[in-house]
Parts: structure tokens; sequence; C-alpha cells
């Protein structure tokens, strides 16, 4: 009788050790398969890959805030209000003059304006100041298996999270971020850091979530990867005429007319390129009524970092007014 009760107690601790162990997320098929394709990849085994997801935790707050980001529910005024404080443009400019030389050689390297990189760092995480709170991966399983209109996406960035903590040398378990996955001072996912991150400083390592250097390097890269430009302007507000033609209004993330079309349908600027140069018109809710704007190139370059005409005219504001506070601030000493 003993030996068939310790031949059972074997036998179910044979079993437990071979299934998943994944806490919240126990009997995902969708968690088994990705738990068999990175075992196979050498950078883990299966049981280490159970042990991980075992202390993983479904993150309700995540669905929720992934069902009304900011910039969907907002009106301009009011999420440009969020970002365009004293505040920000103070400590903005201090985190500038700090590391004015990284973000020098950036520029240099990159073509990618100073005042851009630090806005958005200034709109991510106020310079490093709110990286997040959430353990990366809670919200990546916690998209990538219940989240189904994205779910293939979420999915992706946690193999990538996961390849990305070994790589790095992190705890996947430790790190905190976003309630999307993105981490550190940028802000980046998973995949972009693997593609995009760099080694700024010449440390060996590209750490995006403690060296604000290597992050303003990845910034800089990260657009020039996806398109920038050597372009004087990124955007222009516009008035209109009695006659405007509303139609030519875009939210498309991306160049879909000409300066000259726009021009031509009630747009009205004062601005020396040409005809031809390639833009967009929208218009968004401002303090005082109705704006409309044109984007250029290098705005829609801005929103490859987050999909909102809004998020990249609060970081062209942002640009602005940090480099004419920086400005200032020179010449009074």
């Amino acid at each position: 009788m003993i030996k068939a009760i310790v031949l059972s107690v074997v036998s179910s601790a044979v079993l437990f050790s071979n299934s998943a162990r994944s806490g919240d997320f126990d009997n995902y098929p969708a968690l088994e398969s990705v738990i068999a394709e990175l075992s196979t990849q050498g950078l883990y085994n299966k049981e280490q890959l159970n042990d991980i997801f075992f202390e993983v935790e479904r993150q309700q707050v995540t669905l929720d805030l992934m069902t009304r980001p900011a910039e969907k529910v907002a009106l301009w005024k009011d999420y440009r209000a969020r970002f365009l404080t004293p505040r920000n443009i103070n400590n903005g400019v201090a985190f500038w003059q700090k590391y004015h030389e990284a973000l020098e050689v950036a520029e240099q390297q990159f073509g990618v304006p100073q005042e851009i990189i630090v806005a958005i760092l200034g709109v991510e995480t106020r310079y490093g100041a709110n990286k997040g709170r959430l353990k990366v991966i809670d919200s990546l399983t916690t998209l990538a298996f219940d989240f189904p209109r994205r779910s293939e996406y979420f999915t992706q960035e946690l193999k990538n999270f996961l390849m990305l903590s070994k790589e790095q040398g992190l705890d996947p378990l430790q790190v905190r971020g976003s309630y999307a996955g993105a981490m550190g001072y940028g802000q980046f996912m998973p995949s972009s850091w693997r593609k995009l991150g760099i080694d700024f400083d010449g440390d060996n390592k590209a750490d995006l979530i403690n060296n604000p250097i290597d992050a303003i390097g990845s910034i800089g890269n990260y657009f020039k990867e996806n398109g920038w430009q050597d372009a004087p302007v990124i955007a222009l507000q516009a008035n209109v005429s009695d006659t405007v033609n509303t139609e030519i209004l875009s939210r498309d993330l991306t160049t879909n007319s000409t300066l000259g079309t726009l021009k031509s349908q009630g747009l009205q600027l004062a601005t020396a390129l040409a005809d031809s140069t390639p833009a967009s018109a929208f218009s968004l809710e401002g303090d005082n009524g109705t704006e409309y704007w044109l984007g250029f190139n290098n705005f829609y370059v801005i929103t490859t970092y987050n999909r909102s005409i809004m998020y990249a005219l609060a970081v062209f504001q942002l640009s602005q007014a940090l480099k004419e506070a920086k400005k200032a601030d020179e010449q009074s000493t």
C-alpha cells in the first residue's frame, strides 16, 4: 500500500513537472505554442518558461487602458495641456543641458533635431521620471492572449521581450513599463529595442531602461530608420478661407496631397516651401476653436512612434517650446 502511494506521488510529480505551470494563463493553447516555439531557440528550456509564466498575472487594467487610450478620448486642447506645461518645459531644458553632448552627436549622426529627441522623452516618460509601473510580462501576456484584436502583434512582442531579456541580462519578471509593454526612457517596445536600440556610450550594452544616453541614440536611430528626412519644416498651422473645402482634411497617418493642392482648396499659410512638397491637412479642437494644420514627411515619421496625430503634434509643439526656452535661458546667462 505504501509502495503504491509513493508511486502515485512520484507519478503526479513527474506529470506536474512536464506540464505547463502557467498561473493565470493555465491551459491557454496559445501560451503552450509560445513556450514550444521559444524552447526550440536555445535561450530557454520549457521548464524555465513554465516557471516564468507560472508567476505571470492577468492585468485587467491593461485591457481597460487599451480600449480607451488618451489620444482617443481627449480633445486636442486637453491632450496638449498634459505635455505643454512649464514644469515639463523646464525639466526638458535641464535634461537637454545635461546631455547636450550626446544630443549633439545624435543630431549629427542621425539628422534628427535635438529638440525632437528631447520632446519624445518629455512626452513619453517626463525625461525618465515615469517609465511605467506594470510588469511588462504581465501586460504583454494579457494582451497576447486576452486582447483578440491585436493578439498577433502582442504575441510577437511577448516573444521578443523574452528574447530581449535573455540578450540583455534582464529578469523578465522584474522589468516594468507601460500598460502596452513599452519600456525605458523612450518607451520602446521589445521588437523595436531589439531592432533599433543601440549602445550609444560605448559600454557594449544597449540599456534603454537605465541609460539616457543609449535612449537618446536609439530614438535618433529609430527616426532615421523610419524615414526621417533633412527637411526644415515638420508642421505648419494654417488659416482657412471662407470657401475652404473641408474634404481635404484627413486623419491618414501619411502625406496624401501636396502643398499646392491644399492651398488651392482654401488653406492659407506663408511658406517658402515648393507647391510640390508632400503634405496632409488636418484639424483639431484647440483652446480658441478649430485649428487647421499641415503635416509634412517628418510629422508623419513621428506618428510611427505612436500612431496618433495628436501625439505627433504634442511632440512637435513641445520641441518648439523647449527650443525657445533653452535659447532664452542661454541668453539670460
